[in-house]
């Protein structure tokens, strides 16, 4: 019994990717909160959490999603291919950057991050020219485009916080707004115009029943609130990890979606 329910609703989403259901999102959703918790108790008493800390983390971001396209594109097999699926790829991720992160510390603490920032880069670089020299480009316009609707958007968010909501109009905030709004426009794209399908329970949910169109306005509203909430936390070092957290869960989604229909797989 034990086992069956293991199987349904963890083993088999992961084999035979069939998407998100509510039993292991809720469950990857604890994980995530445990972990980011435990993460964060550690890290406080060793770094502070600026944007240097951010920026130094998105390379590892976009290694991330491109290494995810590795598995999409059928370079693995099983069960090595499993490791590179979402959600374990956080896991695989974590065990390289983590190790990274506190070597570069050690190395100079005061400017951790551009060793850090820059062996992120190489390993993104790397994977990149891989899938470049391995696929072929078959949508060479997704990229591009869902870049441009999410920075369109965020020039809205800055002009609207600056006006409306001072407290909101600061760079990571920004970071954040951005990193959603590539992930909403990635979804959008690839669900309206080339037959892609959405994994998460919620936003498929709300596809089905009003279009993949609303993801974009479904993520302002959801993110305006996150952030009008958060930028009035005192905690500069909880305030930065959270928005931290929150880009790598827009970013990463957003890149990997992309990448994924430029290259057709």
């Amino acid at each position: 019994m034990l086992w069956e329910f293991i199987k349904k609703y963890y083993i088999d989403s992961i084999v035979y990717k069939t998407g998100y259901n509510p039993v292991n999102t809720l469950t990857w959703a604890i994980i995530l909160i445990v972990a980011v918790c435990l993460i964060y108790r550690w890290l406080r008493r060793r770094i502070e959490f600026n944007d240097r800390f951010v920026y130094g983390n998105i390379p590892f971001v976009i290694f991330g999603a491109s290494l995810r396209i590795v598995e999409d594109a059928g370079f693995l097999k099983p069960p090595i291919s499993y490791l590179f699926m979402t959600p374990m790829i956080y896991f695989l991720i974590f065990s390289i950057a983590l190790p990274t992160l506190v070597l570069s510390i050690r190395i100079r603490k005061d400017r951790y991050w551009t060793h850090y920032g820059l062996i992120g880069a190489i390993l993104a670089i790397a994977t990149l020219i891989f899938l470049l020299s391995n696929l072929k480009i078959v949508n060479w316009f997704v990229l591009p485009s869902a870049l441009a609707m999410a920075l369109m958007f965020t020039t809205f968010y800055y002009f609207g916080t600056r006006i409306f909501a001072r407290h909101m109009h600061n760079k990571l905030s920004e970071v954040v707004f951005f990193a959603h709004m590539l992930d909403a426009s990635a979804t959008f794209i690839g669900v309206q115009y080339l037959g892609y399908w959405e994994l998460h329970v919620v936003p498929r949910f709300l596809i089905s029943k009003l279009g993949a169109w609303v993801m974009i306005p479904a993520k302002v509203m959801v993110f305006l609130m996150i952030l009008y909430v958060l930028d009035k936390e005192e905690d500069e070092n909880l305030k930065n990890f959270i928005k931290f957290v929150l880009i790598v869960l827009g970013l990463a989604p957003g890149l990997r979606d992309s990448l994924r229909m430029t290259f057709g797989v």
